[in-house]
């Protein structure tokens, strides 16, 4: 976060953001989800805005914030949020949590949903073959290094410790359930993943150490709120190098697509899976968190799962259909599971071989390995996005693979054109389109607009060059701010919304000046938005 920022007196703040939008209207308060499927009644997912409370020397810790909110809103808190983001989950009528959004200390307050597990039963083990061959048919092998030293949390239902899959290599762990079983699972799931992440047997990585984070309860489900605050132990506790997988999801979710991006800039990569609903991965949390690596699935024929999401928040495939790991009714039990839950496990476990070798890599150079050397165009039946087949090939024999390719020119016609300063003069914006602009001084504003279909989702990627700090906003067709991000210098911001209404609406970019270069040569930034 921005420390320049802080430093200002809340009445200055405020006279800064009203002057920075004086041509836009006040918005009015959102509760965000409100209208998904799976809501759970009064609860809700509270981000505090960071400035503020630091502002009120409450860095450390969110309880204070929270606690002033529950005097003056009457809002229960459950529990706080420290370390993916600010915030609480509080219980409370739907009046209070609309006063409460239009609180300025609240960045946004979120209806909590029902998060669950993501696989199917179905019936033998080829996955662990497929991965570490570029071609078919299966070599009957599977070639792999060590991965020692790695640490793999496990976000879902809990694991069977005990199972002898897992000898010698249980870590500590956490329970956001609260039902007695710690973190022992009582579903399967999370064993079964774990079993694909780093099982002795049916394992990617054989050597590392998991971590049983529980999120999901005996029946499969939990909430997003649940899974945050397993998020966020993991963010406070995390041995590096570490990799977490979550083979879980839901409905769109701003506070967990938030919470990822905070573990990711951590340095914790993060491998989700995309989901099993046969649609388009960008309408699901936390499929389609920008930063983590989103996983669709495959069969032993190189099609896509039938039930596997695409489109262009999926950057990977794996094998996912009939995979055979542990299972949890007894020490040398096994299971056969389909879904994108059981693809994300193959990533995850070839995250873990990556950062063996290259235990110092960000999650953003490990998302680039695993992605740039994966095999190409191999997968039939994808409707969109991305044809790349997990290949753990280029990790056989310990060598840290070559730098990826540079990335290719953008498309023609995708730069900025000037004047775009306001609403009125923003320039179109493509979906998947990679623009290039450039902040021409300090009080230089450039917008860009676009059509959100119904239903559909948009994430905004800002990249600045690596001395400047620009902020990201987006509006909707009224004006009103709907999405930000103000990161750091040389920081990308992050912006992700969803439309909910029945019909098309123009929605809006903003990329404002903060601090750093300015002109064509200095001020540079990229900004990508897809829908």
């Amino acid at each position: 976060m921005k420390t320049s920022k802080h430093g200002v007196a809340p009445a200055l703040l405020a006279l800064s953001i009203t002057a920075a939008c004086a041509s836009l209207p006040l918005h009015a308060a959102e509760i965000r989800g409100a209208s998904a499927k799976n809501v759970i009644p009064g609860q809700y997912i509270v981000k505090f805005r960071e400035d503020r409370i630091q502002a009120a020397g409450l860095l450390a810790n969110a309880s204070t914030m929270a606690m002033d909110m529950n005097r003056r809103y009457g809002a229960r808190v459950e529990h706080t949020i420290n370390h993916v983001f600010k915030g609480a989950v509080m219980v409370m009528d739907l009046a209070a949590a609309q006063r409460l959004a239009n609180d300025p200390d609240v960045e946004y307050v979120e209806a909590d949903q029902v998060m669950s597990i993501i696989a199917t039963q179905n019936n033998p083990t080829w996955g662990l073959d497929r991965i570490d061959q570029t071609n078919l048919p299966l070599s009957g092998t599977y070639t792999y290094p060590g991965s020692s030293g790695v640490h793999a949390y496990i976000v879902d239902t809990g694991i069977r410790a005990s199972h002898n899959e897992f000898s010698g290599r249980m870590g500590n762990g956490y329970d956001a359930i609260g039902d007695g079983n710690g973190t022992n699972d009582c579903q399967g799931h999370g064993t079964h993943v774990a079993g694909t992440v780093g099982g002795t047997t049916y394992g990617v990585a054989k050597n590392v150490t998991l971590h049983a984070v529980r999120v999901l309860g005996c029946n499969g489900s939990g909430s997003n709120s649940g899974v945050i605050a397993g998020m966020d132990w993991v963010a406070a506790n995390a041995i590096k190098p570490a990799v977490a997988n979550m083979s879980l999801g839901g409905g769109a979710s701003q506070a967990t697509d938030d919470a990822v991006a905070r573990m990711t800039n951590a340095g914790i990569t993060v491998v989700v899976a995309a989901g099993n609903d046969n649609s388009n991965a960008c309408n699901y949390s936390p499929a389609r968190a920008p930063s983590a690596i989103t996983v669709g699935s495959t069969t032993s024929s190189d099609a896509r799962s039938s039930f596997s999401n695409y489109g262009s928040c999926v950057d990977i495939y794996a094998p996912g259909s009939s995979i055979l790991s542990a299972g949890i009714s007894s020490n040398t039990a096994t299971a056969t599971l389909s879904g994108t839950s059981m693809a994300s496990p193959h990533v995850a476990g070839a995250a873990a071989l990556y950062l063996a070798q290259n235990p110092n890599a960000s999650a953003s150079s490990t998302t680039s390995a695993l992605v740039n050397n994966a095999s190409s165009n191999k997968i039939s039946g994808i409707p969109s996005g991305v044809n790349k087949l997990l290949n753990t090939t280029f990790l056989n024999g310990g060598t840290t693979p070559p730098p990826p390719p540079p990335p290719p020119p953008p498309p023609s016609g995708s730069s900025e054109t000037e004047p775009n300063n306001s609403t009125s003069a923003a320039n179109p914006i493509s979906d998947g389109v990679t623009m290039s602009g450039n902040m021409g001084s300090s009080s230089d504003n450039d917008y860009y607009k676009l059509t959100l279909p119904a239903g559909g989702t948009l994430s905004v990627t800002l990249t600045p060059n690596s001395s400047s700090d620009y902020d990201l906003y987006v509006y909707n067709s009224n004006g009103s701010l709907i999405g930000r991000s103000e990161r750091g210098t040389g920081q990308v911001d992050t912006v992700t919304v969803t439309n909910t209404g029945s019909s098309a609406f123009t929605r809006y970019i903003r990329v404002k000046y903060y601090s750093g270069g300015t002109g064509s040569s200095n001020g540079t930034y990229t900004v990508r938005a897809t829908w």
